[in-house]
């Protein structure tokens, strides 16, 4: 039977004192939504119905170059009448033959596993994902007969005091199939203390009728947290954060503080790396075995090799650094970078677009842009390529072994010859000779009986 996946996300998140659609509120750098939407394609859902109302323009022309945009069937909640409302309003577009999984936009945190065990136990039932909780209010509560058969749900405020006393909340997440909901769903009435259509009142419905209800629960309850405020979005952020170090730990990577760590991406690893506090990790990174990581760095979409010390204050961006090599302190390392084995670039440089070979070495506050650096080179401190004329982005080359003096500027499009010595100082504009010095310097004078300049009365 296929999955068709609906998700409600038409709440306008009042609390959250935003412009902006509350499942637009990001988690880990993505929005809750998009967290959603993603454990929904691992499903391998057929379709993904997603129930919009408030800022609605805006959550579509988020999704609008999403992977599978395809599979997004997009439906309008023009009025809030309630989740069963909500559900009924994305039937007319599901295939009667689906079994239908309805999510919530503002619940980011539930997993995979959690729902394939749910989907698997409820196969020609109903399924409905229940949780304890040694503070139930605000939930609805679970409604067993004496033999533990599920026959209902209540809502806290429709509660009675005996009611309020259940430990098991419905999560909202249930599972049946479409032909069920067609059946059901026009029949929900509205007659309780909010006036509004519940979806958990087909639990009802389905016991009344005879239909089997199956039970599951998630193994950690943060899963099934909702969003509402400011202060609900910092709390699942830091559990999302604590669950994804939780998976570094366990694949060998060591952190000085687990508590101040951010990871908002997919991550691989080798064996045997360590990692300072207050370190942040997003996109594609992979770490080779044996990395070091100082304090206060930030690595996006980089691949690091093998023993690569990374050191405090750094920020590596869209770079492949190869094994060995050493960044920072203070280096930024731009887009475009690639670091060959054992390349160093040191405190307060800059590098974009630019190739470092084997062993050389940029150590010192200097900006490498659209460059070709050989073998073995050493560049000196404050060294400069100019590659931007204020139109066009030219390359400078420097060949294996070449020694560039501080202070240096090298005017793009330029070469530098293997094995060429730059001398301090110098602004290069033209090509240089292999092995030869080359500097451009004005003439050091002393100027006789000169006298410091003092103020006038």
């Amino acid at each position: 039977m296929a999955i068709n996946v609906v998700i409600l996300a038409a709440g306008k998140g009042t609390r959250m004192k935003s412009a902006k659609p509350k499942v637009l509120h990001k988690i880990a750098g993505l929005p809750m939504l998009e967290h959603v939407v993603r454990t929904a394609e691992s499903l391998e859902a057929r379709k993904i119905s997603i129930v919009f109302g408030h800022g609605g323009d805006q959550v579509k022309a988020y999704f609008k170059d999403h992977t599978n945009a395809e599979i997004i069937d997009w439906v309008e909640q023009k009025e809030q009448l309630g989740t069963g409302h909500a559900v009924h309003q994305a039937m007319p577009t599901v295939d009667v033959h689906d079994q239908v999984l309805i999510l919530y936009g503002d619940v980011p945190l539930i997993k995979q596993e959690t729902l394939m065990e749910l989907l698997e136990k409820s196969l020609g039932g109903v399924g409905l994902l229940t949780v304890e909780l040694s503070n139930p209010a605000g939930y609805g509560r679970i409604l067993r007969d004496d033999e533990g058969a599920v026959v209902g749900i209540v809502e806290q405020k429709d509660a009675s005091e005996k009611q309020l006393k259940i430990t098991e909340v419905n999560t909202g997440i249930l599972t049946m199939s479409a032909s069920l909901l067609n059946q059901w769903l026009p029949k929900l009435g509205n007659s309780n203390s909010q006036g509004e259509y519940y979806l958990t009142d087909l639990i009802a419905m389905a016991f009344e009728d005879g239909v089997e209800i199956f039970t599951s629960q998630p193994k950690d309850a943060v899963e099934v947290e909702g969003v509402n405020d400011r202060r609900q979005l910092a709390i699942i952020e830091r559990a999302y954060q604590r669950d994804a170090v939780e998976s570094l730990l366990k694949q060998g990577v060591s952190f000085t503080d687990i508590d101040r760590a951010d990871i908002r991406g997919k991550i691989e690893v080798g064996e045997d790396i360590e990692i300072d506090f207050n370190i942040l990790l997003e996109g594609n990174v992979s770490l080779g075995s044996g990395v070091n990581i100082g304090p206060n760095c930030c690595i996006k979409n980089s691949t690091i090799g093998d023993n690569v010390i990374i050191k405090a204050n750094s920020i590596i961006e869209d770079a492949l650094i190869a094994a060995n090599c050493e960044v920072g302190p203070f280096a930024r390392i731009r887009p475009g970078t690639e670091m060959a084995k054992g390349a160093k670039v040191g405190n307060f440089v800059e590098t974009k677009k630019s190739i470092i070979g084997e062993g050389s070495k940029v150590s010192h506050l200097t900006y490498i842009g659209d460059a070709i650096i050989g073998k073995n080179v050493n560049v000196g401190a404050g060294t400069i390529t100019c590659n931007y004329d204020g139109v066009n982005k030219s390359q400078t080359t420097i060949g294996d072994g070449a020694f560039i003096g501080s202070n240096s500027s090298l005017v793009a499009p330029v070469s530098i010859g293997p094995g060429a010595t730059i001398g301090a100082g110098s602004t290069i504009g033209k090509n240089t000779p292999d092995n030869k010095l080359t500097l451009t310097r004005s003439k050091q004078v002393t100027i006789e009986g000169w006298q410091r300049p003092t103020k006038k009365k």
